[in-house]
């Protein structure tokens, strides 16, 4: 049985959000080439469809399988169209589990960001027990900053993760 028909899904009044599996890669690695995804999250050198296919073999399904959340793919009610990725991510360096996101520039500042993280920050206290969860980025990445206070998130310390020199804000929120 594949992972999306095992895990449970969540939608808004304009969104699916359903777990990331492989048949998502095609949209990973274009997602994860985005100027703003390399600028503010990293190049995962994912070039290929076989890199998105084993990134996602390697470090979304793991997770998903474990606790039973991960990275969600967020579709566009109205078109089937894949918009971006939302997530609840157990990382390494990170206390806690972290919130995070990313959209096709096509689809940014349309509110969707919003509306997926809402959603997932709620179901995480609701759905998946979870008492806090946390937010990391980038000092320069404004736009994360401010859905994260939209969110309610407040900004606990500057911080860093393991192999990564990056100075990174931290955010957090009791649910």
């Amino acid at each position: 049985m594949s992972p999306t028909n095992t895990h449970v899904s969540f939608e808004t009044d304009r969104l699916f959000l359903r777990p990331t599996s492989i048949g998502d890669a095609s949209f990973l690695l274009e997602l994860m080439n985005t100027p703003k995804w390399l600028q503010f999250i990293g190049d995962r050198k994912i070039e290929t469809l076989k890199d998105a296919e084993q990134y996602i073999e390697d470090k979304i399904l793991p997770q998903l399988n474990r606790l039973g959340y991960s990275n969600y793919t967020v579709i566009r009610k109205s078109d089937d169209i894949k918009l971006g990725s939302c997530g609840l991510y157990d990382r390494d360096g990170v206390e806690g589990v972290d919130i995070g996101f990313a959209f096709l520039p096509a689809f940014e500042k349309m509110g969707y960001a919003f509306e997926a993280a809402n959603k997932l920050k709620i179901k995480a206290g609701t759905v998946f027990g979870i008492k806090e969860l946390y937010g990391i980025t980038l000092q320069e990445n404004e736009a994360s900053q401010i859905l994260l206070e939209k969110l309610g998130f407040t900004f606990k310390k500057m911080t860093r993760i393991p192999n990564d020199q990056a100075d990174l804000m931290l955010y957090h929120i009791s649910l």
